[in-house]
């Protein structure tokens, strides 16, 4: 099963993409969509779309975990711009024909750590030990998509979904 986390934004964009065969997880791509923050919103939004198009063409997921939208009720903007990322995603994901799924932030981590108050700083820790990542330059963002796919894999693993 191949499996490609997303944590959306509109500054950045976190991404991870994970195989697991037999109980062994391979990662085969994790990174940050930083658009450039001086660029008209639409532009924005197309880099977007078009790096996540990209990944999906070239990794052919077999699932996508987005991040459940959140926003705090002082910030309604927020949640706004947080939806026109997350419908260019989803727009790339229909396009190409994979199913999708929306998984909160506190039932990933409650899955991968058994709180669903752990912090992000934990679930990066979690998701480096777990994939043998060193790299000290491994940014929160990618981390965060990564424990989705995680996550993700090991409530279908254990019918928790």
């Amino acid at each position: 099963m191949r499996i490609l986390g997303i944590d959306p934004g509109l500054i950045t964009t976190g991404y991870g993409v994970v195989d697991i065969q037999s109980g062994n997880v391979k990662i085969l791509e994790a990174g940050t969509i930083e658009p450039n923050t001086k660029d008209p919103f639409e532009l924005r939004l197309s880099k977007v779309h078009l790096h996540i198009t990209t990944i999906l063409k070239v990794h052919h997921p077999d699932i996508v975990v987005l991040e459940k939208l959140y926003a705090h009720y002082k910030h309604p903007a927020t949640a706004a711009v947080l939806g026109h990322v997350r419908g260019v995603i989803c727009l790339s994901v229909a396009q190409q024909k994979i199913k999708l799924v929306e998984q909160s932030v506190k039932r990933i981590r409650k899955a991968l750590i058994g709180n669903g108050n752990a912090t992000k700083i934990q679930c990066q820790e979690f998701v480096k030990r777990l994939l043998n990542i060193k790299s000290p330059s491994f940014k929160l963002d990618a981390s965060d998509a990564l424990s989705l796919a995680l996550g993700q894999a090991h409530m279908m693993r254990y019918q928790l979904i």
